[in-house]
């Protein structure tokens, strides 16, 4: 079974993708490889911060890796919070609920409710002679997006997944991603389309 390194440290993430690819492919979480490190996410946009977490990886362990960033759009916000979803409310953690909050009352009573999670994966795969010297210069990475559309809901609704999940609510559901639980998210979600081009991209390979 081939082996990949998913370079994140939300373990919310980590199990999400780990229920999506099943047995197909082995995914080691950074704790598996020792890395305990507070990758840098200082990109301007999600594919940025998903190919500098994988670099990160690719040299400094020299390991097949990828990783993801994902972010809310919401139209009447000029498409915000994206980049920042998971800092939107400020301070150093990833406050879900007083995102939410901040998210809500910025839409106010905006009858414009139409959404999008966008989910950007770069994945680096090391050749035997790659060097992993810096300047980096990988000569094999490939980018998955998965969008799913949708609408942010007047509140929140549903206590499974995580993040903005019990205020989105999926196009042709009449529930939110907390309240549609992770069996169904996980098979129409942004993370499932982008990890499934990926696993046929893994596949095909």
């Amino acid at each position: 079974m081939k082996k990949i390194v998913f370079a994140t440290n939300n373990a919310h993430k980590l199990s999400e993708i780990r229920q999506i690819l099943g047995e197909r492919i082995e995914v080691l979480s950074l704790n598996d490889i020792g890395c305990h490190a507070d990758i840098p996410e200082t990109a301007d946009t999600l594919k940025g911060n998903a190919l500098q977490k994988a670099e990160y990886v690719a040299s400094h362990y020299h390991i097949d890796c990828f990783a993801d960033d994902t972010g809310l759009e919401v139209d009447a916000l000029g498409g915000a919070p994206g980049v920042h979803s998971a800092r939107y409310a400020g301070g150093e953690g990833h406050d879900s609920e007083a995102n939410m909050r901040k998210l809500l009352a910025e839409l106010g009573e905006n009858n414009n409710r139409k959404a999008r999670f966008r989910t950007v994966i770069a994945l680096i795969e090391l050749e035997d002679d790659e060097s992993t010297e810096f300047p980096l210069h990988f000569n094999n990475t490939k980018f998955f997006e998965g969008i799913v559309e949708g609408q942010i809901t007047r509140e929140r609704h549903g206590d499974e997944g995580f993040g903005y999940d019990p205020i989105f609510q999926p196009d042709g559901y009449e529930q939110t991603f907390a309240e549609l639980g992770m069996e169904i998210k996980n098979h129409i979600s942004h993370r499932a389309r982008a990890v499934e081009k990926l696993v046929r991209y893994l596949s095909e390979s």
